[in-house]
């Protein structure tokens, strides 16, 4: 039904398989799983390249640093390994550091 309806109303598209036209020229009222299935389909992601290269670093460093870390600083690690892009203030890491009690006591 959905089918004829898009060859009457729009028979100049030249590939049917062009979900965000559909989407637009789908009427939610008349056809709401058509509408939902376009929806999600528009939704989901093009490539899978950043999935694959997170599970593959975090792979590399739980295989170096499985025995010696603890849980937090693996979760730390992965998430600087995954996330280089972003910038890395040292004032803010200085500041951040600075307010931790010290775990050494000088003795003098």
């Amino acid at each position: 039904m959905w089918h004829k309806h898009l060859n009457s109303t729009v028979p100049e598209i030249k590939n049917k398989r062009q979900a965000l036209t559909h989407l637009e020229l789908c009427n939610k009222e008349a056809y709401p799983n058509v509408f939902k299935l376009l929806l999600i389909f528009c939704t989901l992601p093009v490539s899978t390249s950043t999935p694959e290269r997170t599970f593959s670093t975090l792979k590399r460093i739980k295989t170096y640093l499985r025995n010696s870390t603890s849980q937090n600083r693996l979760n730390g690690l992965a998430m600087m390994a995954i996330h280089r892009e972003l910038p890395i203030l040292e004032e803010e890491i200085i500041e951040a550091l600075a307010q931790k009690p010290r775990r050494l006591d000088f003795l003098l």
